[in-house]
């Protein structure tokens, strides 16, 4: 149990003092569509970070392939703007000692829709990847990003929950 408290406590620290980089964002344009483009910017800037976190993690396991690198960078971009700190405590909590934890937050003001982008979000980030022109196995692999299929989902799995 300490060492999921202490994940989240990273997580939540990373969170709050999240930054992108002028130079970051100007390097994703090398290899975005401009519509991948326009879906990385709107994520939030501490889904952003992650994003570019994974990729980083990915890589430095020697990874190339671009569909993976892609469905990292973009992953959580169903998330959407609205989701805040507080949501995703509730969410995390949820998860880990039940959907009682859930169930009290949904009386909570703007907690009930939030904790359903979270719970559909692969989804959501599916759909926004297939529009932003992705491809079908990019799509496929955030698409299962919290049950990989194969190797990529595994790799992709492993290096969301690092990061």
């Amino acid at each position: 149990m300490p060492r999921w408290w202490a994940a989240k406590i990273r997580r939540t620290w990373s969170y709050v003092r999240a930054r992108v980089s002028p130079a970051e964002r100007s390097a994703l344009a090398d290899w975005l569509t401009p519509a991948q483009l326009g879906v990385f910017d709107s994520m939030l800037t501490a889904d952003r970070r992650h994003g570019l976190d994974v990729v980083a993690c990915l890589r430095s396991q020697g990874v190339t392939d671009s569909d993976l690198l892609l469905a990292g960078l973009l992953h959580d971009c169903g998330k959407g703007p609205g989701i805040r700190l507080t949501h995703r405590v509730a969410w995390s909590l949820g998860e880990r000692y039940g959907a009682w934890i859930w169930r009290i937050a949904r009386v909570l003001p703007t907690f009930k829709g939030a904790l359903q982008q979270l719970r559909d979000h692969a989804e959501r980030s599916t759909v926004l990847a297939e529009q932003a022109g992705c491809s079908p196995r990019t799509v496929e692999l955030i698409r299962h990003q919290d049950e990989p299929g194969d190797e990529a989902g595994r790799l992709l799995h492993e290096a969301d929950e690092a990061n």
